[in-house]
């Protein structure tokens, strides 16, 4: 076990809190998302689910949820929203009606042009180089893996 470089009575300090970093950088990220993705009419979990359609294709709703780390109570409602909104539809499955898949409709398809600059526009917020933010993820994998076997 490694301990913090730290006194302990330093250690309930707010700034030397890893997850509030996160908390932090997570909230400023939306905002910036938020901006970005208004003119797609999409919200960023939204966002989300689209990009994983756009990079798999069709998918069940499970898969979607177990690759988002979303449940199906917060998953349900998003591919709701985003059928009602015309860019995805829902089928379930005839050999197992339990199973519900997403696919993306064409106006879905076409969205994906438009998100483009997206990513661009978010690499540029940062303030960080494409190699920071590759180890920056890096980093935050490894994290969230060591957190999920916790």
């Amino acid at each position: 076990m490694t301990t913090l470089p730290v006194p302990d009575a330093e250690l309930l300090r707010l700034d030397h809190q890893v997850c509030f970093s996160l908390h932090a950088a997570s909230r400023a990220f939306g905002g910036v998302y938020r901006d970005a993705l208004k003119d797609l009419g999409l919200t960023y979990p939204q966002y989300l689910v689209m990009l994983v359609l756009w990079e798999d294709g069709p998918r069940p709703v499970k898969s979607i949820g177990e690759r988002l780390r979303l449940d199906s109570g917060t998953l349900s409602p998003l591919l709701k929203r985003l059928e009602t909104a015309g860019l995805v539809r829902r089928e379930r499955s005839t050999e197992d009606e339990r199973s519900v898949t997403v696919h993306l409709t064409p106006d879905g398809e076409e969205l994906r042009e438009r998100a483009l600059p997206v990513p661009r526009r978010m690499l540029a917020a940062t303030g960080l180089t494409v190699e920071e933010l590759r180890t920056l993820r890096g980093l935050l994998g490894r994290v969230t893996s060591a957190l999920d076997e916790a």
